[in-house]
């Protein structure tokens, strides 16, 4: 045995033993009616009775469509303009690159806290840049924070504001490890830039959107808790179509307490999530088996 290496990887399997394998004793939480002065393990059992809670409440079909219809869009929406942006990076010099890369990437890092206050300052009814801006055009400024209809379009923009640079950072590191004589050989043969982005870039970037299309998949149930509560500043008038199972789950268990219930919820959106991304790699399996993850 290889003394050192093990030692080197120590960290790493704590980490992943803390956090990924440890937990799973807590999936005995949402059968149970979780009584702290009991503990968890002598709590009273009450078996599904925490799912009917969320699954015979009349929010949970309104939150578990906001949460699918929504994460989808911002997947396939984010996909396509990554690839399109990485393609179009491709072509550019390497300080063009730098300045784009980092412009791109930077609101990564940005925390939905900051970028609520933005979102305020530009949507605000009173002093927003935006209602005043149609003011001052003669049309009438809507109160976006009472009108629903506005934010699903509000909401892709901000994710991809985000997100889009780190998908397309992924994209174009994989263009470059292509080999360069591919397209020195198609750029002979007369094929312009489009046709050799359509022939040798993007079919090799298959694997690569294959397996991220196929991660996101698998975190379809899960919406950025950030993004959904503090962009709307948990205005109940947007309920209808911000409101998504992460949001009601936290409105749920600040209100009654119940652990049991959030967790069952928690449970339900891991199961949904491996259940799709398993469909998701089968499906992949039957077009192009070298493409699946397993």
């Amino acid at each position: 045995m290889n003394w050192n290496l093990m030692i080197l990887a120590l960290p790493g399997l704590i980490f992943l033993l803390a956090f990924n394998y440890v937990p799973l004793f807590g999936l005995i939480i949402p059968f149970k009616n979780v009584d702290y002065a009991k503990g968890i393990f002598k709590s009273d059992w009450v078996g599904f009775d925490n799912f009917k809670f969320f699954f015979q409440s009349q929010d949970a079909f309104r939150v578990t469509r906001n949460t699918l219809l929504l994460n989808f869009t911002f997947i396939a929406v984010t996909m396509v303009l990554s690839i399109i942006l990485a393609l179009m990076l491709f072509e550019l010099s390497k300080g063009q690159v730098k300045i784009y890369q980092t412009a791109l990437f930077v609101p990564y890092f940005i925390s939905w806290i900051v970028a609520s206050y933005v979102l305020y300052a530009l949507l605000n009814p009173q002093l927003g840049m935006l209602p005043n801006l149609l003011k001052d055009m003669g049309k009438a400024a809507p109160n976006f924070y009472n009108e629903p209809k506005y934010w699903p379009f509000i909401l892709t923009v901000c994710y991809l504001w985000k997100n889009i640079g780190y998908m397309t950072i992924l994209f174009y590191t994989t263009l470059m490890g292509i080999d360069s004589s591919y397209f020195e050989a198609a750029a002979i043969d007369g094929a312009g830039k489009l046709k050799r982005a359509f022939y040798i870039s993007l079919p090799c970037l298959k694997p690569v959107i294959i397996i991220m299309s196929l991660l996101q998949i698998g975190k379809i149930f899960y919406a950025d808790f950030g993004m959904f509560y503090f962009l709307t500043r948990n205005s109940g008038t947007l309920y209808s179509v911000t409101d998504v199972i992460d949001t009601y789950v936290f409105r749920a268990l600040r209100v009654t307490g119940n652990i049991g219930m959030s967790s069952a919820v928690g449970l339900y959106q891991s199961l949904v999530g491996f259940a799709l991304v398993l469909i998701s790699n089968l499906v992949v399996r039957k077009i192009d088996k070298d493409s699946a993850i397993f």
